[in-house]
């Protein structure tokens, strides 16, 4: 699977390693990515999600994975969050 952030969409990034001798080798700076599982109130379950750290803190902000999937754009969203938004938008809707 792709290393790379279900909310923020952040992938690793190239840079170089500069020794005290100014020597430059090539290196990956990779984000900080954990496995978090989200509880969703709407769907009832808990979600699985691979989320940098500063995703978590976004998630928390907008009060929990329902409301931050619903109110961001699909376009800003990666393919997993799509999914999941249909999902949760078909249960809403059901209610």
């Amino acid at each position: 699977m792709v290393n790379k952030c279900s909310i923020t969409k952040k992938k690793p990034m190239a840079g170089n390693n500069v020794s005290h001798a100014v020597n430059k080798t090539k290196r990956r700076f990779y984000p900080n990515l954990h496995n978090v599982s989200f509880f969703s109130d709407i769907l009832g379950k808990k979600v699985k999600l691979k989320v940098s750290s500063r995703g978590i803190k976004t998630v928390e902000k907008n009060g929990g994975i329902d409301n931050y999937i619903i109110n961001s754009k699909n376009s800003n969203l990666t393919i997993e969050t799509r999914k999941l938004k249909k999902l949760i938008e078909l249960k809403s809707n059901k209610k």
